[in-house]
């Protein structure tokens, strides 16, 4: 894939988790939360230039902070995320103004990792952020997912198999 169209999905999946991250959003931790950050990892490790060959240890290293500061922004992102569970047992969750200064400083963080980059004359592919937007996604739902079971309602409980079937009621012995 080219630079440009790596560029236009980076930008589509921020925009699109930005503007629903403020929307309260249900919760479903069995479902298949590692799926997008997976697809997203494969897309980055497609392209060859990930690292400069002109400066593969230098290359290496900002990709590594890239690589922790999309997790440590998942995380802060998760932790300052608000979830809650409804008498039915569903579980909620909406961003918080902290979310919003977690991405911000995430964003800071990663645009000085592209000037710092580029002042060093390293080479850097849209591949690593790619990745670190993947790592971000990981965390953060993975979080979230933990954080939701952890919040099943006290006074449910897993019954037996037939429990929820109805059952006729028999003729009352006297």
């Amino acid at each position: 894939m080219s630079g440009l169209v790596d560029a236009l999905v980076i930008v589509a999946v921020a925009v699109l988790l930005i503007a629903r991250q403020f929307r309260a959003s249900r919760i479903d931790a069995e479902r298949r939360w590692w799926l997008l950050p997976a697809l997203l990892t494969v897309v980055a490790l497609r392209e060859p230039g990930i690292l400069d060959a002109q400066h593969p240890t230098a290359s290496a290293l900002l990709l590594g902070v890239e690589l922790l500061v999309g997790l440590a922004t998942g995380a802060g992102w998760a932790w300052t995320t608000r979830v809650w569970s409804d008498p039915d047992g569903s579980v909620w969750c909406r961003s918080t103004k902290a979310s919003a200064a977690v991405w911000a400083v995430g964003i800071g963080l990663r645009v000085g990792l592209f000037g710092l980059g580029t002042a060093v004359g390293v080479h850097q592919d849209s591949s690593a952020l790619l990745l670190g937007l993947a790592g971000t996604l990981l965390v953060r739902s993975g979080i979230l997912a933990w954080r939701a079971q952890s919040l099943t309602p006290a006074g449910t409980t897993s019954g037996a198999y037939g429990d929820s079937t109805i059952r006729p009621a028999g003729k009352e012995h006297v």
